[in-house]
């Protein structure tokens, strides 16, 4: 398909990129067998510095995140060209502008990693339910009809609520279909409803249900300049700075 599908001139560039990335390295490093073997190498080689490791993973939840000199990046940009992994190093500089970052993002993020990396067919498992779940969760679609109508005038979706006890970082999230674009669900964290005051979690929900706004209104699920002007409009606390080398996609 022209601009991105399989089998595009994104394959064959990458190909090509991961040859001479081959030829440059020595030893193990110019061994390149796979194509993500070689996108540590082309990272560096297009100038990123002051990474240790370069993981990869296929999750589709977030595209690159950098930690504590750990990049972690979708698997699919291995088979990105090289226009795509220059994007990918000039938005995680903390020396570039924000505009400038703005800007690689975008292009990052039209690179199609599901084509190159799809999700394995599985079925999607549940968290067995627990004591007084059923109440929660009531009172978690409660909080989402109240908040939808002060809002946003009613105009949100009704939308599944789940409880996970697999977020340690996050509060909660949105899972959206990426390719339908429609959200699917909100999830909220157990640890966060048990460690912190209610207020803190119906913040928590009317963040997620920005995100929902996003979806709905055929928008770029992010924490980019929409999401903030109508995070303020609805009164969710922002960070002081939220510009941070982190790209959420929420999906499903």
């Amino acid at each position: 398909a022209q601009g991105g599908g399989v089998g595009g001139g994104w394959r064959s560039g990458a190909l090509r990129a991961a040859k001479s990335a081959g030829k440059r390295g020595s030893g193990e490093a110019g061994q390149c067998f796979l194509f993500e073997d070689c996108l540590p190498a082309r990272l560096q080689a297009l100038g990123l510095k002051n990474v240790e490791r370069v993981l990869t993973h296929t999750n589709h939840t977030v595209m690159l995140s950098l930690s504590r000199r750990i990049l972690r990046i979708h698997r699919g940009y291995a088979f990105a060209p090289d226009d795509v992994l220059r994007a990918v190093v000039r938005f995680l500089n903390p020396r570039v502008p924000r505009a400038v970052r703005r800007g690689a993002e975008r292009e990052f993020l039209a690179f199609p990693v599901q084509a190159y990396s799809p999700l394995p067919e599985r079925s999607v498992r549940r968290e067995r339910a627990r004591p007084g779940d059923v109440t929660l969760l009531h009172r978690l679609e409660t909080v989402h009809r109240e908040l939808n109508l002060r809002y946003f005038g009613g105009a949100l979706c009704e939308i599944p609520i789940r409880l996970s006890s697999r977020m340690r970082s996050r509060l909660g999230e949105l899972a959206v279909d990426l390719k339908a674009g429609r959200p699917n669900e909100i999830a909220i964290s157990r640890r966060h409803i048990a460690r912190h005051p209610w207020a803190e979690v119906e913040h928590t929900m009317l963040h997620e249900m920005v995100h929902q706004w996003q979806a709905e209104m055929g928008l770029r699920v992010d924490h980019g300049p929409t999401f903030r002007r109508k995070a303020r409009e609805v009164g969710v606390p922002l960070p002081p700075c939220w510009d941070g080398p982190h790209v959420d996609h929420l999906a499903l």
